[in-house]
């Protein structure tokens, strides 16, 4: 009998002797094309009515010891496959956004140039079309964030980056990723400047989840586009100190910490000083550190102008 058990375990061993090496090619691969769910859920199905056998015979040897080893490797085939499945399905993302794109750059029809920031011959010369490059920051706002000049900012602080104001009239948390696929994704930006909410203040007094639902969509959008991009998300101004608003904020703050985001407090706004933000970079790029901007330094420069140069009062505007 124990030259029968000793034959059982070997030939256990040998089924499952090719496991280990399909785990370890699984996820090499990164892929879950070409690996069958069903047939390793049926082999699994199969070892566990072997166990369960072994039990009903009472038959507690080392052949049990095998089963269980190789149920343990054939499972760890699922968890592999799982992660596989994410895997294709953010390449899948990033294949869509891919297909529709140009190869270096992406044509546009210039509708403001306040709004774009492009070369500064474009700029200079007043272009009817821009080239809008790839790897850039976004400003992504509403009503305010598309007032502010960009392209003059940019030109005055000298950065050493492409930035474009993509902001949309009484854009939403709601319409935010749908807007982010049509009109920013083509062109892989490196870093977001989000200044959203102003719109938003019923959805968030009666539903907070859906707010943070499609906080959390805009977010998973742009990082299935460019899963190193740079992310800051601004505070919705509350001059009048309501209790919701300030909820929406620590929302926000929240939402910026779980997903490795910047946040950034918009009232801060009113004691930035953007010059002494120029007189560092410029310090810093005589040492020869040619460093991009940090969106907070971005965010301090095009907020501290919004607040000294609107006609209207700055918390007014802010407030939405």
């Amino acid at each position: 009998m124990e030259v029968a058990h000793l034959f059982e375990a070997v030939m256990l061993i040998c089924f499952g002797f090719s496991w280990p090496l399909n785990v370890i090619k699984a996820y090499r691969a990164g892929t879950a094309k070409g690996t069958s769910l069903p047939f390793i859920i049926l082999i699994i199905t199969g070892y566990i009515a072997g166990i369960t056998a072994k039990f009903i015979n009472r038959q507690y040897n080392y052949v049990l010891a095998v089963y269980f080893l190789n149920l343990a490797i054939v499972m760890t085939n699922i968890f592999v496959y799982i992660r596989n499945k994410r895997l294709d399905k953010k390449a899948g993302a990033k294949e869509v956004v891919k297909n529709i794109k140009i190869e270096n750059a992406v044509e546009v029809k210039e509708d403001n140039m306040t709004n774009y920031t492009n070369s500064l011959d474009e700029i200079i010369n007043r272009k009817n079309t821009s080239v809008e490059m790839k790897n850039s920051v976004i400003l992504f706002g509403g009503s305010l964030d598309k007032k502010i000049p960009v392209a003059e900012l940019a030109k005055s602080f000298d950065f050493n980056f492409d930035i474009y104001n993509k902001s949309e009239d009484r854009l939403s948390i709601a319409d935010s990723e749908k807007y982010f696929q049509n009109k920013i994704a083509a062109l892989q930006p490196e870093g977001m400047l989000i200044h959203i909410g102003d719109m938003d203040y019923t959805l968030f007094k009666n539903d907070p989840a859906a707010f943070d639902t499609n906080y959390l969509n805009l977010i998973a959008g742009i990082k299935a586009v460019n899963r190193k991009c740079r992310i800051a998300l601004v505070s919705v101004a509350n001059p009048n100190a309501s209790k919701t608003l300030a909820m929406m904020n620590a929302h926000i703050k929240a939402i910026a910490e779980s997903e490795n985001a910047a946040y950034i407090n918009l009232e801060n706004a009113k004691l930035w000083n953007p010059e002494a933000t120029k007189a560092a970079s410029e310090f810093a790029y005589s040492m020869g550190l040619k460093i991009r901007k940090p969106l907070r330094d971005v965010a301090e420069i095009l907020y501290s102008y919004a607040f000294r140069n609107f006609d209207t009062k700055p918390v007014d505007i802010l407030a939405g």
